[in-house]
C-alpha cells in the first residue's frame, strides 16, 4: 500500500479548520481536535516506519475527530449566537414597551 498522502492532507486540513472555528476555545472540541493530532502525528511516524495500512486507519480517526471538533466549535458559536437573539428581541421588547408601542 503506498502512503496515504491525501488522507494525511485531509487530516491535517480539517484540523487547520477546526482551529480556525475556535476549536480551542471550546473544551469538547479541543479534546477533540488534541485527539486529531495525536493520531496525525502517529500516522506520520507509521508512515515513516512503512507501516502505511497503520497510517491509513490513524488518520480516517484524526480527520473524524478533527470533524468532530469543527461540529462542536459551531455547536457552541450557534449557542452565542442564540443567546444574543433572545438578548436582542429582550431588548427590543422593553425600547417598544417604553415607547408605548405595546401594552
Amino acid at each position: 500500500m503506498p502512503p496515504p498522502t491525501e488522507r494525511l492532507a485531509d487530516a491535517q486540513s480539517a484540523e487547520r479548520s477546526a482551529r480556525e472555528l475556535g476549536a480551542n476555545d471550546v473544551p469538547a472540541a479541543q479534546l477533540s481536535l488534541k485527539l486529531a493530532e495525536e493520531q496525525t502525528a502517529q500516522a506520520q511516524k507509521a508512515v515513516a516506519d512503512g507501516n502505511n495500512e497503520r497510517a491509513d486507519g490513524l488518520l480516517l480517526r484524526a480527520k473524524a475527530d478533527a470533524e468532530l471538533a469543527i461540529a462542536e466549535a459551531r455547536e457552541k458559536g450557534a449557542d452565542v449566537n442564540g443567546q444574543r437573539a433572545v438578548q436582542a428581541a429582550d431588548a427590543q421588547k422593553s425600547t417598544n414597551a417604553v415607547q408605548g408601542a405595546v401594552k
